[in-house]
């Protein structure tokens, strides 16, 4: 039976049982509906990105309703090990290349890998789309510029960090700002686990093993530590749908040695399409000792359901991220904006403060208990915080002096 005549039948069956359970009829779909939905197979990230947000975001809400009416779709995709590219990204910008199997033999080889922060990035969607590709190299500059500011501030960009920024349009202001020239400086290393080059097709994404791939991931965090990377200084950046991969690897990664991660952060978690129900799947606030989520595309790509200790809603729960054409960009928007906050002098762009509408921000007038999303987020939040965003870069609105007398304002530098 295909797909579409499987889902199908499960719509029928759901309907027929009139369970309280099942989907409420402002949900369901006709048959003209179905009859006219492309099956898994027929639908593909270029065609998300060139449909408009709101076509976007309906066509992936039915196939999200449908696939829950009865959960008769079980994921049944992981990537091999083998075949997860990896890349050990170098103080000076350069690439180790190295495969999920073997990237922790290989980083370890690195002058003093590990004696500072580990940053681990999953990435959650291929990069054939330009969204996803710009998206993807604004996060890596970032941390390129954070974690080499020492040498950046003493000599200025070097001729080969010039060289390599040349390779890509120059598009965002905060990249040409001069506040790294003055910012406190970090250190640490930068890992990128691409698995989204994983998913070539918006089937595999949809048919994706959360559970199963994340437990894979987080054996090998678990080696990390043993071979003397301290889970304290791992931070966990999980991208869509690998978002909820870093959960599960945190997750395997407690069971396996007792202790938690220090940080994951969740950029505009996934809905899940395909989900087993015979686990609790997705991203929680109990899958490290902190976790903070950033939700750009709430009804589109990404979910509305917190997912975190502290939950960041950049003008407030919506299809699309102010600016974003489209769902790629929408859901791509929340790894802009952490890049963002990442870049040197930039970690206070985003204020937040408790809310729970857009509406009740502005009723506020932005007033309230302060947070600041992104990389300088505090650990004791908790929560779910507003905040209003621009439509181009750069995308955070430092508000003025007086709105910075807050909580949070009271115990650190504004």
């Amino acid at each position: 039976m295909s797909l579409r005549l499987c889902l199908l039948a499960c719509l029928v069956a759901a309907v027929c049982a009139n369970n309280k359970d099942t989907l409420k009829a402002t949900n369901w779909l006709s048959t003209h509906d179905l009859v006219q939905m492309p099956s898994l197979n027929d639908v593909t990230f270029e065609q998300l990105e060139n449909m408009p947000v709101h076509e976007g975001a309906k066509l992936l809400e039915k196939f999200y309703h449908i696939s829950h009416v009865k959960q008769e779709l079980s994921p049944n995709f992981v990537p091999s090990a083998s075949n997860i590219p990896v890349w050990i990204v170098k103080p000076d910008g350069q690439r180790m290349e190295a495969k999920l199997n073997n990237y922790v033999t290989k980083a370890k080889t690195l002058p003093g890998f590990g004696e500072d922060e580990v940053t681990i990035v999953l990435t959650g969607l291929p990069q054939t789309t330009s969204a996803t590709r710009k998206a993807i190299h604004k996060l890596e500059q970032a941390y390129i510029q954070r974690y080499n500011l020492q040498e950046q501030q003493k000599y200025g960009q070097s001729q080969q960090q010039q060289q390599r920024n040349n390779q890509y349009e120059v598009t965002s202001s905060e990249e040409r700002t001069d506040e790294w020239k003055t910012a406190k400086t970090a250190a640490g290393n930068l890992i990128i686990i691409d698995l989204g080059n994983t998913l070539t097709s918006f089937k595999r994404y949809a048919m994706l093993d959360v559970t199963a791939t994340g437990a894979m991931i987080g054996q090998t965090l678990v080696e990390l530590t043993n071979k003397g990377v301290p889970q304290e200084i791992i931070h966990l950046v999980g991208q869509g749908i690998a978002a909820h991969v870093a959960g599960a690897a945190g997750q395997e990664y407690t069971a396996e040695t007792g202790h938690k991660l220090r940080r994951i952060t969740g950029l505009d978690p996934a809905k899940l399409i395909t989900k087993n129900r015979d686990y609790l799947v997705g991203l929680s606030r109990s899958d490290a000792e902190f976790v903070d989520v950033i939700h750009t595309s709430s009804f589109a790509m990404g979910t509305p359901i917190r997912c975190g200790d502290v939950d960041f809603y950049p003008n407030g729960p919506s299809q699309s991220a102010p600016g974003a054409t489209n769902v790629i960009e929408a859901t791509m928007r929340a790894t802009r904006y952490f890049a963002e906050s990442v870049r040197p002098g930039n970690e206070r762009n985003f204020p937040a403060v408790v809310a729970n509408s857009l509406k009740q921000y502005k009723q506020q007038d932005g007033f309230g208990q302060r947070a600041y999303m992104g990389i300088d987020v505090d650990y004791d939040l908790q929560g779910d915080y507003i905040l209003e965003v621009n439509e181009k870069s750069p995308f955070g609105k430092r508000v003025s002096a007086q709105k910075q007398v807050s909580y949070h304002g009271q115990h650190r530098d504004a």
